[in-house]
């Protein structure tokens, strides 16, 4: 255990630690085995950020938090007219301008909401509270699976009748009508702003596959434009017919969740092979047209859906045809590899190629590594994991962020295929409770502050240091800085804008940190 954590190790076991927050309430914070602490809510209590609202010129707010046990803790500092003389200075330079950003949020699969449902009424507001409220962290975003995922309970899809290639008996499951659809409803009503839902299916129906299974190594039988891909396509616009009934429009579709999965012999759960050719002449030809010529035509689409180290190879290949590229918005990313693969020789030379086309992380989770597998109770590695593959991506022209699961259980589940991993809130049902994870924070301080048109803006350092970060200028004009101090020392800082003057201020040891300030 980390020094820092071992201090308040005393003050944790008594089951809370004091926080002089402004405007909400302190973490209910609970120690497990791992360096830092969750923060425990119920029915009738959570700690929230609550509302931000920008601070008057010449004054900024800090926002941090730490191993040492600190959850969003908000401050507010003095802008100075002149430097502090720290050796390390941060300058912003919004003249450099790069990408706006689209948002932050998580995966509403099976998994998630039968977790959701198993606590009470009221835990199950507060929850989606925490995620998608003014007061909460203000995801925008959400992933909806198509269908079973490994985070199901069963094997499934919506045309499982063989043959069927007219679609005559596609229908949502009780999984969609029962759980995903009435949640996502109920995250919609305490969103201040429209949430941004994007699609993704793991598998198509056993009977247009090669290998006559949902789960393993299998592709669609025949080739694109034959009419295993054209009713495959056509399963698409069909989803999008059913859930808008339900008043669920999408912003975005991808084109089928991680397509080298399902060329991988023995694959363990759902799978859908393609190959960059396939998928280019599958959106060519039938998933294209169709949406084109359906009243989807505005979804954006997102090719790979899958991990980074593809790129800029699937790009070229997909991108380079006029007859795809026309249907095509924006490219989908997994992170689970990020640490094998250069960003800026991945996401980079992407955007350099085709700089009209948005990269969009679509899915991240902790846990799913055979040496550090399922839920941490408390893990601030796992934050900062988080914290610096966020910026990282941000750096390299991505547009946002998708956590996994937005909720598991203790053993990260459930999930048929024993794939258990972490998430950002972790539900133990039988005390009807639920633990935010620092994970949770770590997405806060992006989710919370970087609005949906904000735009990335350059920044300079004195020196090489510890720090990671990103600058944005939000649509309001104000600006956001976000700092990642992943050493175990203190780093003193501060941040220079030439129109309002000098912010002072400090990253603690292991800590997240967050900068707000009204520039006009």
């Amino acid at each position: 255990m980390r020094g820092s954590a071992a201090l308040i190790v005393s003050v944790l076991l008594a089951g809370l630690v004091t926080d002089t927050t402004a405007g909400s309430e302190s973490c209910q914070a609970r120690m497990f085995s791992q360096s830092s602490v969750v923060c425990e809510c119920n029915a009738t209590y959570c700690d929230s950020v609550g509302r931000v609202s920008l601070p008057a010129v010449g004054h900024f707010l800090s926002f941090l938090s730490s191993e040492a046990g600190s959850r969003l803790h908000r401050e507010q500092g003095q802008v100075q007219r002149n430097s502090t003389g720290t050796a390390l200075r941060i300058t912003l330079v919004p003249e450099q301008k790069y990408q706006h950003i689209k948002g932050f949020g998580g995966a509403m699969t099976d998994s998630a909401a039968i977790n959701i449902l198993s606590l009470s009424a009221g835990a199950q507001d507060q929850l989606l509270r925490q995620y998608f409220s003014p007061e909460g962290i203000e995801y925008n975003v959400v992933r909806v699976p198509m269908a079973s995922c490994d985070f199901s309970t069963r094997l499934y899809t919506y045309a499982d009748s063989p043959g069927d290639y007219s679609l005559l008996n596609f229908s949502l499951a009780e999984e969609d009508t029962h759980m995903k659809i009435p949640l996502l409803q109920r995250a919609q009503a305490l969103s201040a702003r429209p949430l941004s839902l994007f699609a993704s299916a793991w598998t198509a129906p056993s009977w247009l596959k090669t290998n006559g299974a949902l789960i393993g190594k299998g592709s669609l039988k025949g080739q694109p434009g034959d009419k295993e891909y054209k009713t495959w396509a056509q399963y698409y616009i069909r989803f999008l017919e059913e859930y808008e009934k339900h008043n669920l429009s999408f912003w975005g579709l991808t084109t089928g969740n991680e397509p080298t999965a399902g060329e991988l012999t023995n694959y363990s759960f759902q799978a859908l092979g393609f190959i960059p050719e396939q998928q280019r002449d599958w959106i060519a030809m039938d998933l294209g047209p169709a949406l084109h010529s359906s009243r989807y035509a505005k979804t954006r689409l997102m090719i790979l859906d899958d991990q980074r180290l593809l790129l800029p190879h699937w790009a070229k290949v997909v991108l380079s045809d006029i007859h795809a590229a026309r249907y095509v918005h924006g490219i989908g990313l997994h992170w689970y590899w990020d640490n094998f693969t250069p960003a800026k020789i991945t996401l980079g030379t992407t955007h350099d190629l085709y700089p009209e086309y948005f990269l969009f992380g679509t899915e991240a989770c902790s846990g799913w590594t055979g040496f550090d597998r399922g839920v941490r109770l408390g893990s601030w590695k796992r934050a900062e994991d988080y914290a610096s593959d966020i910026i990282e991506d941000l750096n390299n022209y991505v547009t946002g962020w998708t956590d996994w699961n937005l909720a598991l259980d203790q053993d990260g589940g459930p999930n048929w295929a024993k794939n258990f991993v972490d998430s950002a809130i972790i539900v133990d049902h039988s005390r009807d409770v639920f633990y935010k994870q620092p994970t949770f924070y770590s997405m806060a301080h992006f989710s919370k502050f970087l609005w949906e048109g904000s735009q990335r803006v350059g920044v300079s350092v004195t020196k090489h240091s510890a720090l990671e970060s990103s600058a944005f200028i939000r649509p309001d004009g104000s600006a956001v800085l976000i700092v990642l101090n992943r050493s175990g020392v203190e780093v003193p800082f501060e941040v220079w804008d030439q129109t309002v003057g000098f912010l002072p201020s400090s990253a603690p040891p292991h800590s997240i940190l967050t900068l707000l300030w009204n520039r006009s």
